[in-house]
């Protein structure tokens, strides 16, 4: 894992993460297993409205190279209380490749917290991510438009 990186540990849990880990709780408790993604994340939006979490959905985060603007973005499945990435997966088991997603969104936007959410094993699983920047890549400004959820 990058030396840049890590997980919080349990007892540095900030109130936003943990009100987006309880919602995520609650769509699998009531949904389960096995369905595709797309169906939890319009879940967990409507459950986001329903909780009062702050949220844009589907969010593109422009790459820089040289200062420049790419052409290609990532796309972010949701950006909570606007500093806070949150990735969905519905797959049996986590993998590095998914981690590697996360750290690049966060590399990309600037920002320092996220969470990988992962509705497709019989529990929810979820990892939670902290980055500690030495540089920022763009500022946070880059990521306040897009579908908000209300």
């Amino acid at each position: 894992m990058n030396p840049q990186m890590s997980q919080i540990n349990a007892d540095e849990r900030d109130k936003d993460t943990y009100q987006i880990i309880g919602a995520a709780m609650r769509v699998h408790s009531e949904l389960g297993n096995g369905f595709l993604e797309a169906v939890y994340q319009e879940a967990l939006e409507r459950e986001f409205k329903y909780s009062k979490i702050p949220c844009l959905r589907e969010k593109e985060i422009p790459v820089f190279y040289r200062n420049e603007k790419l052409n290609v973005f990532y796309q972010a499945d949701f950006i909570c209380f606007e500093n806070i990435i949150v990735e969905l997966k519905a797959l049996k088991k986590l993998s590095s490749v998914e981690e590697s997603q996360v750290i690049n969104y966060l590399k990309a936007t600037g920002l320092n917290k996220a969470l990988l959410l992962n509705f497709g094993a019989d529990k929810l699983e979820y990892k939670r991510f902290v980055y500690n920047l030495r540089k920022s890549a763009q500022s946070a400004e880059n990521i306040k438009e897009n579908r908000i959820c209300r």
